[in-house]
C-alpha cells in the first residue's frame, strides 16, 4: 500500500455510516488508502444486517503499518469492549499510529484502551453523559461537532464522522482539496452549528427539590412570563438572596439561567411546530425581540432561529429553495466543527 494508510476498525453490530461516510471522504483523495479491518477478514455484520467485508484481520495488520486509524462505533460497541483481542490491538496500535480517530460511540474502545484519559473528547450526544460517567479522567464536552486534542480526533453522531473525514483532509491537504471534496459530496466543508442542535431536549436539569419547585412549575408554566428573582423567591417562601443561592446549589444553574434555558427549549419547539413569525415566537418566549432570540440561540446553538427551523420543522411541501441557496452546503462559512487544540 502506498500514500496515507487508513484503516477502519469494524466489529459485530458497527454503524454502516460511521464507515462508509469517512471511508467515502478519503477515497475522494487519491493520497489515501483505505483498509476495513476487523477481529476476521471477511463478512461483518453491521447494525441493521448491513454486511460489509473486512479486507484485513487483526493478525494481518501491525500496528507500524497505520498512519491513521479510524475507530466506528454502533450498537455493537459494548460488546466489542469487552473484546480483549480488539481493546489490545487498538492500544499498540496507537502507539505507532501518528494519529487516532473515532466516530460517533466508537470513543468507548478508545477509552477501553485507554487512550482518552485526560483528553478532550467527544461522542453522540445521547452517549456523553455515560462516556463522562465511566471514564471520569476524561473531559467530554457533547457539543462539537468534532474535537481534536493532539493525535486524537474524536467526532460526534453517525455523520459527523464525514466532517471529522473532511477536516482531517483539510488538516493533510490544505482547505483548496477539502473543498473540492465537500463540494463533491455536496457537504458543509465546516457544519453550522454544534450538537446541541440536535439534541432533544438540549439540557437536563436535576429534579427540584420541594421548596424550590413552586418556582421551577412557574417557569415551564409559563416561559415567557416575568420571572423575576423577586418574584420567583416569593413563591418559595425564601428571601431574594437565600433563593438565589440555594437554587444554584440545588439545581447546578443560577435561576436567570434556568429560566433562559426553558426559553431556548420553548422557543425550539415553537420553531418546529408552528408558522408563527420569528418576532411573534420570540415575544411568547420571554426574549423581547427577535434580535435577542437570535443572539441568546446561537449562543446555546450555534444557528439562527431561521436556520434552525428551516432543517427541523415537518416539511410541508413549501418551496424552501431559497432557504437552501442561503445555507449552500458548498460554502465554509458557519460555526462548524471546532479544533480545540487551537481555538
Amino acid at each position: 500500500m502506498t500514500g496515507h494508510r487508513v484503516a477502519f476498525l469494524i466489529f459485530d453490530g458497527f454503524e454502516p455510516l460511521d464507515l462508509v461516510g469517512p471511508h467515502s471522504v478519503f477515497s475522494h483523495v487519491p493520497d489515501y488508502t483505505s483498509r476495513i479491518v476487523a477481529s476476521h477478514a471477511g463478512a461483518i455484520r453491521g447494525a441493521g444486517g448491513i454486511p460489509v467485508h473486512a479486507d484485513t484481520s487483526l493478525a494481518d495488520l501491525e500496528p507500524y503499518d497505520v498512519d491513521t486509524l479510524v475507530v466506528v462505533g454502533g450498537p455493537g460497541v459494548r460488546g466489542a469492549c469487552a473484546d480483549p483481542v480488539l481493546v489490545n490491538w487498538i492500544a499498540d496500535t496507537a502507539r505507532h499510529a501518528p494519529r487516532i480517530a473515532s466516530v460517533c460511540t466508537g470513543v468507548f474502545l478508545l477509552a477501553a484502551a485507554g487512550l482518552v484519559d485526560g483528553h478532550r473528547v467527544t461522542t453522540h450526544w445521547r452517549q456523553a453523559e455515560e462516556l463522562a460517567r465511566a471514564h471520569p479522567d476524561a473531559i467530554v464536552d457533547a457539543d462539537p461537532i468534532f474535537i481534536r486534542h493532539g493525535r486524537l480526533w474524536t467526532s460526534a453522531g453517525v455523520t459527523a464522522g464525514m466532517d471529522l473525514a473532511l477536516a482531517l483532509v483539510e488538516h493533510d491537504h490544505g482547505h483548496e482539496i477539502a473543498h473540492r471534496v465537500a463540494r463533491d459530496l455536496v457537504l458543509f466543508l465546516r457544519r453550522p452549528g454544534s450538537q446541541s442542535q440536535f439534541s432533544v431536549p438540549l439540557w437536563s436539569a436535576r429534579p427540584a427539590p420541594y421548596t424550590l419547585r413552586p418556582a421551577v412549575d412557574a417557569v415551564h408554566a409559563d416561559p415567557g412570563a416575568r420571572h423575576t428573582i423577586d418574584e420567583l423567591a416569593r413563591r418559595c417562601g425564601l428571601s431574594p438572596r437565600h433563593f438565589q443561592r440555594r437554587f444554584t446549589a440545588d439545581l447546578g444553574i443560577p435561576p436567570a439561567g434556568y429560566v433562559e434555558r426553558v426559553r431556548v427549549e420553548a422557543a425550539r419547539r415553537a420553531l418546529v411546530e408552528s408558522d408563527e413569525p420569528i418576532d411573534t415566537v420570540a415575544r411568547r418566549c420571554g426574549f423581547g425581540s427577535a434580535e435577542t432570540l437570535r443572539r441568546t440561540f446561537h449562543r446555546h446553538l450555534g444557528v439562527p432561529p431561521s436556520d434552525y427551523r428551516d432543517r427541523f420543522r415537518t416539511t410541508d411541501g413549501t418551496d424552501h429553495s431559497r432557504d437552501r441557496r442561503a445555507t449552500d452546503p458548498t460554502s465554509d462559512i458557519g460555526t462548524g466543527p471546532l479544533d480545540l487544540e487551537h481555538p
